[in-house]
């Protein structure tokens, strides 16, 4: 198999990986740390400005998937509803923006590891079972129905997914449970704050590596972001129709133990995952 095939094989891998986790409360950026270690897929440098790029393909798939309700918001941003909706996430995406200018130069220095997103993963997903064996008191079945207040506090619950392995949906999802949202109130707005947020971050990313961008990438980044763009579709249909039914703790189990798994392999020495990012 030639040089040039296993890259697109491994960049449609990444942008799968990618399009799954993004909106699931696994955390995307755990994941493709992971993966992409394991894969030894480009430079470190190189990878990290790929998964910036691919990242545009997920929220792309949310766009897609909610594509009449940003059209009916657009069309009557005049009246106070629809205003109320894009107050709420810009007010959601503040603590998030302002706290990762300032501080996401350390956070992607000593953070963005495999070891370190094994713990984190592991600890988000007993927060997950422990927020699943409260009692969940529910006072806001919509979206639309949702305060400033409540957009707020749900804005610094998404401030926590600056570390990687923590999961930005997890976190916007269990904290809108805690804010009395219901299970499908909290996943759509996570999904709709994902739009300002993802869009924000990989403009921002882009240009502080603009350096780094090169022509030659330009076919592995297409078919990363074609691939995260299809598998973001799945995701967010899957988990709209899972959370009707279900709840979170299935996710928490896995998060558990895949990080365990990590782990073993790093204190086993079967995997040296000191070496990559």
């Amino acid at each position: 198999m030639s040089a040039d095939l296993v890259l697109a094989l491994q960049a449609v891998i990444m942008g799968i990986v990618e399009g799954l986790t993004e909106f699931l409360p696994i955390s995307s950026t755990g994941h493709l740390i992971i993966t992409g270690q394991l894969l030894d897929f480009l430079d470190h440098e190189r990878r990290n400005v790929f998964t910036i790029v691919i990242q545009l393909g997920a929220v792309l798939a949310v766009c897609w998937a909610y594509r009449q309700k940003i059209w009916t918001i657009a069309s009557t941003l005049h009246l106070w509803p629809a205003q109320r909706f894009v107050l709420n996430l810009l007010v959601a995406f503040m603590p998030a923006a302002l706290i990762g200018v300032s501080a996401i130069g350390n956070i992607k220095h000593y953070l963005f590891h495999p070891v370190p997103v094994a713990t984190a993963l592991i600890v988000g997903g007993f927060v997950i079972l422990w927020a699943e064996r409260r009692q969940h008191v529910v006072r806001v079945q919509d979206v639309d129905e949702m305060t400033w207040k409540l957009a707020l506090k749900i804005g610094f619950a998404q401030s926590l997914a600056l570390v990687p392995g923590v999961s930005r949906s997890g976190a916007t999802i269990i904290g809108g449970l805690f804010c009395g949202l219901s299970r499908k109130a909290a996943t759509e707005f996570s999904f709709f704050l994902a739009i300002p947020t993802m869009f924000a971050a990989t403009v921002y990313d882009l240009y502080k590596h603009r350096d780094l961008l090169s022509t030659d990438d330009l076919n592995l980044f297409l078919y990363g972001f074609v691939a995260a763009f299809c598998a973001g579709l799945v995701a967010v249909r899957v988990l709209l129709r899972y959370v009707q039914n279900h709840d979170f703790t299935l996710f928490a189990y896995y998060r558990i133990g895949f990080g365990l798994l990590v782990l073993a392999t790093a204190w086993l020495g079967w995997i040296d995952w000191s070496s990559g990012g």
